[in-house]
């Protein structure tokens, strides 16, 4: 018998799964149904603003519009994509953003990569320092003070270098490279390498995951930001696309019709809108599914170690 089993094919001799017990699946059922329940609300407001944007002026002020269009039309989209303002405020932010990710992103690294090595003199300080800023700050008229003083008022650059850094994506580029291997730089050293060498052409290709996650925190924080430019930007011509939005959301809505649509396209300000805040989203939307891959694990990489 003991030589019959043995010859068996070892896929008739796997074990079956425990079973469940019924508090367990009664749990796991909840579990499903309050997720699946907390995407759709919210994915539907997002579905609500695209069918806004593509119906009718009439169908959207009576309130007929749901999940899906009605009296299906583009010509909102035509008129946001062709607006002056619109399209200058989208260049701004789209600047922005890439200037304010590269720029805080290299500045991040440079201040992690040291702060990793025990062997910095004065490491505990600085990082006590660091996480000084996190707890206390100038306040905003001290701050718009400094910016003054600097010049920086109604300057495109008030946008992304009082924010180089963020303590907390700091902590865990460093967490992360306290994690890499110590025997890759020791090796390098003894091949001559010196340390921004190590720097660019080591730790830098190892560090993609939490690079390409931080790289994202900071494009959406830059692209989300509208309260900055509402304090430091006056020039309508630098003012970004998050505070275009903000502006054509308080304006009142028959002096908007007035003085910025043609009384001929069949669209109401609510379409205007809608279709202004799709637009405004794609781009982070069309960005980050080129770096979720990179984001699990180089979020937990990085926090975990610390």
């Amino acid at each position: 018998m003991n030589m019959k089993s043995s010859l068996q094919p070892r896929s008739s001799r796997k074990s079956s799964a425990i079973p469940l017990s019924l508090g367990e699946k009664i749990f796991t059922v909840a579990n499903h149904i309050f997720f699946i329940l907390l995407g759709l609300s919210t994915i539907f407001p997002f579905i609500n603003l695209i069918a806004k944007s593509l119906s009718s002026e009439a169908a959207v002020v009576a309130g007929m519009v749901s999940l899906y269009p009605i009296d299906f039309q583009i010509g909102t989209y035509t008129y946001v994509a062709s607006n002056s303002m619109f399209l200058s405020a989208f260049s701004i932010s789209i600047t922005v953003t890439i200037v304010g990710s590269l720029i805080s992103l290299f500045m991040t690294t440079l201040a992690a990569y040291p702060l990793s090595k025990p062997r910095l003199r004065g490491r505990k300080l600085f990082i006590l320092i660091y996480l000084f800023t996190m707890l206390f700050s100038g306040g905003l008229i001290p701050t718009y003070l400094l910016m003054h003083k600097l010049h920086l008022i109604d300057k495109l650059p008030v946008l992304f270098l009082p924010y180089m850094i963020n303590v907390y994506n700091m902590l865990i580029v460093k967490s992360y490279f306290e994690g890499l291997p110590d025997s890759l730089e020791e090796s390098a050293k003894m091949d001559g390498a010196s340390n921004m060498r190590i720097f660019a052409q080591i730790i830098l290709p190892l560090s993609m995951p939490v690079l390409a996650t931080i790289a994202l925190f900071y494009a959406v924080t830059f692209w989300n930001d509208y309260f900055t430019s509402l304090i430091y930007i006056n020039s309508a011509d630098l003012k970004p696309l998050q505070l275009y939005l903000k502006e054509l959301f308080v304006s009142s809505t028959d002096t908007f019709m007035r003085t910025n649509v043609d009384a001929s396209l069949n669209v109401s300000p609510q379409s205007i809108q809608a279709a202004s805040i799709i637009l405004a989203t794609l781009p982070i939307v069309c960005v980050y599914p080129f770096l979720q891959k990179y984001f699990v694990k180089g979020v937990l990489v990085g926090s975990v170690k610390g």
